[in-house]
């Protein structure tokens, strides 16, 4: 019997011939992550050793910049954490910042076949890269960067064959809320993402998915490597590596396929994206008072040009607020150089810099009490974004966008030439 993309990466990182699901591994890691809600713990200072310092990654990310004392701390520790051990990969606040999960992929800081961890959630997100990115815990993010190993439980796979091509004005995310929908949630599973349809999904289409697959609490999702992956991360790095495929004889628990051309824009509705997805249409006209795009899972470049074609020669409805976070100055500065930000700002946008910020509920654009805000991000439970009595509504950049302009929640179609 062969193996699954999940399973060929846990056998050879942990050194073993097979690895089957309900087998428990030690892995050897190829990165560790560290971002700045990390270091609010003193133990950090007390630690006297790394594995590698060329294997850690130090972000700031979650409270940038600093919004109060205990994360300027934090940031203060971090920084000291990366001089003693000589970290050089550091992201703080200015011209390297960004969401980590972004910035795995704008420095190539995960590559097919590789290990990646961090304590943040969506970590998932670097499995786009054909590799194994997982969220761990605060004890054992500090192993992982004392060891640079860890354990993991091999669970069953779902595989996804994604098939035909989005329609105009849908996206990866309307994809995503399908699967979630329908599927619902996916604990202790891995999830595998191929089939002819990936080909027409540009790798930050298909890095929402795999950031967004946190929220079926699946343990690993990868997507199989393509050429134009392979083109990304050669251009982003020089680490070797080898693709790795999953086996023409792999044991799914289930295999399932998803017509990307039958899909039509989607919204999650409050409090949760499992099982809980409908068609624009049913909620058109549902007022709101905040409309944010960017995060993680939609705050790419590709994510701020469709917002911005929307939005272009229009106006953000009165009593809107329409906030945009590019998820790093990478992708703030090419949106600079394309318009697509002055488009934005045009229109009645405020542009934050790249940071969690209010999809963490931290800062910059958390909720008052009753209010009602449409995101991109990558969250929706209650209380997420601020205020418990606030009511979120998750959909794609194109219609949080369309949103903020009708000042209900709305169809991009139509707002799209």
């Amino acid at each position: 019997m062969g193996m699954t993309i999940a399973e060929k990466i846990l056998a050879a990182k942990s050194g073993q011939a097979r690895v089957q699901p309900g087998d428990v591994v030690t892995v050897q890691l190829d990165t560790i992550v560290l971002f700045d809600n990390n270091f609010v713990p003193s133990n950090w200072r007390d630690i006297q050793r790394v594995c590698d310092p060329e294997r850690i990654v130090v972000v700031f990310d979650h409270r940038v910049p600093a919004p109060n004392q205990i994360a300027a701390g934090a940031h203060r520790t971090g920084r000291e954490f990366a001089r003693r051990f000589g970290i050089k990969r550091i992201h703080d606040v200015g011209r390297e910042q960004g969401i980590s999960h972004q910035l795995i992929a704008d420095y190539g800081y995960a590559v097919p076949g590789s290990t990646l961890v961090c304590s943040d959630s969506h970590t998932c997100s670097g499995g786009v890269f054909n590799c194994l990115a997982r969220g761990v815990g605060g004890p054992d993010i500090i192993y992982a960067a004392v060891k640079g190993e860890t354990w993991f439980r091999c669970g069953e796979t779902i595989r996804y064959e994604l098939e035909g091509r989005l329609p105009k004005a849908v996206t990866a995310k309307d994809a995503f809320l399908q699967i979630a929908g329908v599927h619902g949630d996916h604990a202790t599973q891995n999830v595998e993402y191929g089939g002819s349809g990936v080909a027409s999904l540009s790798i930050n289409a298909r890095k929402t998915i795999t950031t967004m697959s946190a929220e079926l609490s699946a343990e690993f999702a990868t997507f199989e490597c393509d050429d134009a992956l392979a083109q990304w991360v050669c251009a982003r790095t020089q680490t070797p590596f080898e693709a790795v495929q999953p086996d023409a004889d792999a044991k799914y628990k289930a295999v399932r396929k998803v017509d990307l051309a039958a899909l039509e824009p989607l919204v999650a509705l409050p409090d949760s994206v499992v099982n809980n997805s409908r068609q624009v249409g049913e909620l058109k006209g549902t007022r709101i008072d905040q409309a944010y795009i960017g995060s993680c899972a939609n705050g790419t470049q590709d994510d701020l040009e469709l917002a911005a074609a929307v939005l272009r020669g229009k106006r953000v409805a009165p009593g809107v607020r329409l906030i945009v976070v590019p998820a790093s100055m990478t992708v703030y500065r090419d949106a600079m150089k394309s318009g697509a930000i002055v488009t934005l700002m045009e229109a009645g946008a405020t542009i934050a810099p790249p940071t969690c910020g209010a999809c963490g509920g931290g800062h910059m654009g958390v909720l008052a009490e009753q209010e009602v805000c449409i995101t991109s991000s990558t969250r929706n439970f209650k209380g997420r974004m601020g205020e418990p009595s606030s009511r979120v509504y998750m959909a794609s950049p194109a219609t949080v966008a369309a949103s903020a302009i009708a000042g209900t929640i709305s169809d991009p179609r139509e707002f799209l030439n």
